[in-house]
């Protein structure tokens, strides 16, 4: 069974098989990525003229190397993106998923988005496998602090979090250029993806290693697999359930249909 729609409207049919493969699987497992927050205010990173990297080189501002070099020029260049997730709320997308989880038709969300905004949205078995601006931790004595207390002021007026304890630079726990993915996380993505029996890529165009190796986990264990993006993806010939449209209106339609019929 493959169902697309078009760009520009999400097709009866395609939405009507989304239902269907969700209200059948008892493993589903999500995995989003940035398409999910657009909507929310959140900039993405690759989409060409509005992209971040569009203006920006990665590795100059965003790289571990950079962070701990010249810890101001990632600082300056963070501000206005911090501004935008710390002041930003969940869509009906989240708000969809959410609903999902509680009705017992997901599992796991693993989201490559470091917002929270799956979890101010109420859902509560999140993998966030590119980190969280939730937390920043310590770079000298590697206490963690709940970061809403340190961001409105750096927010504000660009002032570098600092440790209470010691001073030193407080750092984002969201995962740099140059730096490896927290391993908890992405071990229990692994084993997410390798047990569900259904996979719903929402917002994600799969161009990003290694979370792109996700979905063919699944695949290789006979999950069905649900993509909706507003691009192709690298798996959309793989894919049971293809609409490329946006998330935000998608998911509350697919939502809809699974709980109302």
């Amino acid at each position: 069974m493959t169902a697309s729609a078009s760009p520009a409207l999400a097709s009866h049919a395609a939405i009507e098989d989304a239902a269907v493969l969700i209200r059948k699987a008892e493993r589903a497992v999500v995995l989003t990525g940035a398409g999910i927050s657009t909507p929310s205010g959140i900039p993405d990173f690759r989409s060409e003229g509005s992209g971040l990297w569009a203006h920006d080189e990665p590795m100059e501002v965003a790289s571990l190397h950079t962070f701990r070099t010249f810890p101001e020029r990632f600082f300056n260049w963070f501000q206005p993106l911090a501004g935008q997730i710390f002041n930003a709320q969940p869509n009906a997308a989240h708000v969809a998923l959410t609903e999902f989880e509680r009705a017992g038709h997901v599992r796991t969300v693993i989201t490559q988005n470091i917002d929270g905004l799956h979890q101010k949205a109420g859902s509560q078995n999140v993998v966030e496998v590119h980190g969280t601006l939730r937390t920043l931790s310590c770079t000298n004595c590697f206490k963690q602090y709940e970061a809403a207390h340190f961001l409105a002021p750096y927010i504000a007026t660009g002032k570098i979090p600092q440790c209470l304890n010691c001073n030193g630079i407080l750092k984002p726990d969201v995962i740099l250029f140059g730096e490896q993915l927290p391993q908890s996380a992405w071990y229990e993505a692994e084993r997410a993806a390798r047990q569900c029996d259904l996979m719903v890529v929402a917002g994600s165009s799969l161009e990003v290693l290694p979370v792109a190796r996700l979905p063919m986990l699944a695949l290789d264990r006979g999950a069905h697999l649900i993509i909706i993006n507003n691009t192709p993806t690298y798996l959309n010939v793989r894919a049971d359930v293809i609409i490329m449209d946006d998330v935000a209106t998608t998911l509350p339609k697919i939502a809809k249909r699974v709980f109302h019929g």
